[in-house]
């Protein structure tokens, strides 16, 4: 395959950025989107010229490195699948792909592709855990749940936090994300004791990170790797309405 790539090329957070044109030359159908980057980037350290920088890490669509928009999509064309799992058979012979870092306040460029994630780190950090004791491994099969309540904590526990609900969102907002973190640890028996203060904490924290707010547009959950429903955020929502009403009367009551 032959390709034309136009690629956001900055230098630094506060650099002027432009698209640059790129030939994508012999690229095989079955390489994914990461390792043609990389044969290009090797063309260009062997022309001389700086490489392209992006992020990526484990590319087996786990740790949520490889954050691209690609023609104005994020994560590319297929639905539930993240960059480094993205092939080229996805595209055809000639065509011109645009690629682009994610788009949002609260992620500025650093360099080229890479922006920084680190206020979605910062809003788990607000309250994304559990503190209490909870035993160890083997202890968690002493409380029954049930399978329903399993089914819908492992689907929103499987975000990666590759941020890009938040590049898809009209609005930039990170609900998605926080909805997400909020759901899997809110439904456990282990997560209840801190459940509505975890959601004021971390709401709380979204607004002072710059993400806009949520209107239900739903392009984050198209847009989402793992497909995680914007159930998520009505839930997230109520925990956070009952917290927020709760709290001035002191302690937030912890049962449902």
């Amino acid at each position: 395959m032959n390709l034309t790539l136009r690629v956001w090329r900055q230098t630094g957070p506060s650099a002027p950025g432009r698209m640059v044109e790129y030939d994508a030359r012999d690229i095989s159908p079955d390489m994914s989107f990461l390792e043609m980057l990389d044969v290009v980037n090797e063309r260009l350290m062997q022309q001389g010229q700086v490489p392209i920088a992006f992020d990526h890490d484990c590319r087996e669509g786990i740790c949520g490195a490889c954050s691209l928009m690609i023609n104005g999509v994020a994560h590319g064309p297929m639905a539930g699948t993240a960059t480094c799992q993205l092939h080229m058979r996805s595209f055809s012979d000639g065509d011109v792909i645009k690629v682009e870092p994610w788009r949002a306040r609260a992620f500025p460029v650093l360099r080229d592709l890479i922006v920084d994630r680190s206020a979605l780190d910062h809003i788990v950090q607000a309250g994304g855990y559990i503190t209490a004791p909870t035993g160890c491994a083997q202890d968690g099969n002493t409380i029954l749940i049930s399978k329903a309540t399993v089914d819908t904590a492992m689907d929103a526990a499987q975000c990666i936090g590759c941020g890009a609900c938040v590049a898809a969102c009209p609005n930039g907002s990170a609900s998605l994300f926080t909805a997400s973190k909020l759901t899997h640890l809110g439904l456990l028996p282990q997560g209840q004791p801190e459940r509505y203060r975890r959601a004021l904490r971390m709401v709380t924290q979204m607004d002072i990170e710059h993400f806009g707010g949520c209107t239900l547009y739903g392009e984050c959950q198209d847009a989402c790797p793992k497909q995680i429903s914007i159930d998520t955020i009505t839930r997230m929502n109520r925990d956070f309405l009952r917290a927020s009403l709760t709290a001035g009367r002191g302690a937030v009551a912890e049962s449902d």
